[in-house]
């Protein structure tokens, strides 16, 4: 089975280089161009996370496909870290352990490093294995990293999987593991 992961077009604060999780942003006007000029592998069944973001570049993409809402497909939850960006965070302490400890320690007042790769990793087996044919997944750019990091045959740590607005990978399932088949 073929799987397009595929992460969300620009939000504004994806422009302003801010920590976006549970904050639900729309596409911004930039966002919204470079998903219409994108070139995206077609499907007739399609899942979103339910943030505005994924749903909206899920209607630019696919229109006429009805999407199947995953919750447990969202972003993580950055805490204390939300809606800030590095220069806002430079000072404090709690992000400068964070970054020491190169970016393993959980988010103050936010979700757990562990929960969070849990979560995607389960959720995305859950939904392949429960359908029988190529599916595109719009979701987030941790989202798509976590489930890389742990699944993909190639080996890389979750940092090395970062991928940005738009843009995402075409990846063949076995039933256990992913195999990369091309980027998007």
């Amino acid at each position: 089975m073929k799987i397009n992961l595929i992460r969300h077009g620009m939000t504004a604060g994806n422009l302003k280089k801010r920590y976006i999780g549970r904050t639900d942003e729309p596409l911004c006007d930039l966002g919204i161009e470079q998903i219409k000029a994108g070139n995206y592998p077609p499907c007739k069944i399609a899942a979103v996370s339910p943030m505005k973001r994924c749903i909206e570049t899920l209607n630019l993409i696919y229109p006429d496909v009805t999407p199947i809402l995953r919750n447990d497909l969202r972003e993580c939850d950055f805490g204390d870290f939300e809606g800030k960006n590095y220069k806002e965070l430079a000072e404090n302490a709690d992000y400068q352990r964070w970054i020491d400890s190169g970016g393993v320690l959980n988010f103050p007042n936010g979700e757990s490093i562990i929960g969070f790769k849990q979560r995607c990793i389960a959720d995305f087996l859950d939904l392949v294995r429960s359908v029988d044919e190529d599916i595109s997944i719009i979701t987030h750019g941790g989202t798509i990293s976590a489930i890389l990091e742990n699944l993909a045959m190639e080996k890389r740590n979750f940092y090395e999987w970062s991928v940005a607005n738009g843009e995402g990978y075409i990846v063949d399932f076995n039933g256990s593991n992913l195999i990369i088949a091309g980027e998007i």
